[in-house]
């Protein structure tokens, strides 16, 4: 029997890095500020998830000044959106597993 948790990317692990991947396949980008206040984390929280994902080429960072206010806003690339796309579909498997081992006894 194939390991049911192979494709299970270990990027997405934490429940941080999975808001954040989570926001970004349905926004086109998020700040800071919004990624903060949606997941309910820290300031150092979003900073080391971010730049985890960022290392993986699965979300690309862009600043910039929005009133002489530094602004940071986030964008999932096509490499991360694939990558999440395929972790969903191995959770998805690794759900319905239980249920195929039903049917083989």
């Amino acid at each position: 029997m194939k390991n049911i948790i192979s494709n299970i990317n270990k990027a997405f692990d934490h429940r941080i890095r999975l808001g954040i991947m989570s926001v970004l396949m349905v926004n086109e980008f998020a700040d800071f500020k919004t990624l903060k206040e949606l997941l309910g984390a820290t300031d150092g929280n979003i900073a080391s998830h971010t730049k985890a994902l960022e290392k993986k080429n699965y979300i690309q960072v862009e600043k910039s000044f929005i009133n002489r206010k530094p602004n940071t806003r986030y964008l999932a690339t096509e490499k991360g959106k694939k990558a999440f796309r395929e972790h969903l579909e191995a959770l998805e498997k690794l759900l319905s597993a239980p249920k195929d081992l039903e049917n083989k006894n």
